[in-house]
């Protein structure tokens, strides 16, 4: 089911509001009314407001100061200016300020209604571009990679650094916080980034088929071999190539794979023919590298040849701040907003799952919430029921208390600090 959208209507005449609000609820939206631009502020800082329709000339604050004023603040809300025929140049203006769009007075509803859904429409592609695409030399922002705390700000900074260059890169940290991501990323900001970044879960593919999916096989190489294949790293010839968890390839197989980083050739099974390609290898594992090689899990030549340039995902319980952002990110996707309480349970859990995991909780939690706002009886029972001294969460005092609960919060996160 679709979201109600809440436009909020600013006029400074009551007739031209009632009219605006009458005509918004007869198309599916949630309207919402200021009489001037600063009732319209304290409207926008109080609520969730999907779209913005302002009269230009008002008392007090205007429409173009109103615009000016909501873009300091949020850059991307829909903001569509109704202005009269003789001031398009102020309606161009508000444009190049960051209106949306503009309509003329007098306007008939079908006009509005057409303008309002352009410009959600816009909107909801423009977030999809933002968080899904990575087609230019910056190449950092997807889900896993929102976050300005300190850690996420200098994992950036070394893509950044490393993504020009053609080393290989290992890529290590717990399972869920997007090591394929920050892969991408490097990628996507390299001068390779038109070529094709190729993935492929060492882990999750039977040991006497990955060799076949690495490298390709000739025609009639093995049994079942009814043609040819080609190879993952043949398809990635001038892109990038990812060996995901690569401490769980077989050792035989590393033995080949190194060979190839040593010598830049790849030989088909069945063939004795060498083929030349320009591949950037980069690999990631869950486990501690090194601990792999003391195992046996991971050669130790291999790993010293992939490690050329090491990258560590930090896990979500080690950035609580940039819970608040991922929350946002994920819950834009179906309109659902998130209470202060909620949020708060949330930046006091553990996340053994990482981002994967908290995409789930707010998905589940969506759903309970009728899409509307999370409240902490939308969030899994034991989150906000289990005491504190037997869980990984913060628990709140009855009755509840924020300043309490951040206290706690607060000392919790101090611990684990130090204990790190």
């Amino acid at each position: 089911m679709q979201k109600q959208c809440t436009i909020l209507a600013v006029d400074d005449e009551p007739n031209m509001r009632r009219l605006l609000e009458i005509s918004l609820r007869q198309a599916g939206y949630k309207p919402l009314l200021a009489a001037d631009g600063n009732e319209a502020l304290v409207q926008i800082k109080n609520q969730h407001i999907d779209l913005v329709v302002s009269d230009l000339h008002m008392p007090g604050m205007n429409g173009l100061a109103l615009l000016k004023a909501v873009r300091q603040e949020n850059e991307t809300l829909p903001f569509i200016m109704v202005t009269a025929l003789g001031e398009i140049k102020t309606a161009v203006d508000a444009m190049k300020v960051g209106a949306s769009d503009y309509i003329l007075r007098p306007f008939d509803l079908e006009t509005l209604e057409i303008a309002i859904a352009k410009a959600l429409s816009n909107r909801r592609l423009q977030l999809e571009n933002t968080y899904l695409k990575a087609d230019n030399h910056a190449g950092l922002i997807d889900a896993d990679l929102i976050g300005e705390s300190p850690l996420m700000l200098a994992l950036k900074q070394l893509i950044k650094q490393v993504a020009p260059e053609k080393a290989t890169v290992l890529i290590t940290g717990e399972t869920g916080t997007g090591k394929e991501l920050v892969a991408k990323a490097i990628h996507a900001a390299s001068l390779r980034k038109n070529g094709l970044f190729v993935a492929i879960n060492c882990a999750a593919i039977p040991a006497e088929i990955l060799e076949s999916e690495l490298f390709g096989h000739e025609k009639g190489a093995f049994t079942g071999a009814v043609k040819e294949r080609i190879g993952k790293f043949e398809l990635a010839d001038g892109g990038t190539l990812f060996l995901d968890e690569i401490s769980e390839m077989p050792i035989q197989l590393q033995a080949k794979l190194l060979r190839v980083l040593q010598e830049g050739v790849v030989e088909k099974i069945g063939s004795n023919k060498s083929l030349t390609l320009d591949v950037r290898v980069i690999a990631a594992t869950n486990r501690d590298p090194l601990q792999a090689v003391k195992d046996g899990k991971l050669r130790e030549d291999l790993y010293y040849r992939l490690n050329v340039f090491q990258l560590n995902t930090p896990p979500l319980r080690q950035r609580p701040d940039d819970i608040k952002r991922l929350a946002q990110y994920f819950l834009a996707k179906t309109g659902t907003q998130i209470s202060e309480t909620a949020l708060m349970y949330l930046q006091s859990y553990a996340w053994p799952g990482n981002v994967r995991e908290l995409e789930n909780i707010l998905e589940r939690a969506a759903i309970l919430a009728g899409k509307q706002i999370i409240l902490p009886q939308h969030l899994p029972a034991d989150m906000t029921h289990v005491a504190d001294s037997d869980s990984n969460f913060v628990t709140p005092e009855q009755p509840f208390s924020i300043p309490q609960l951040t206290a706690k919060i607060e000392k919790k996160l101090i611990v684990e600090a130090l204990a790190a």
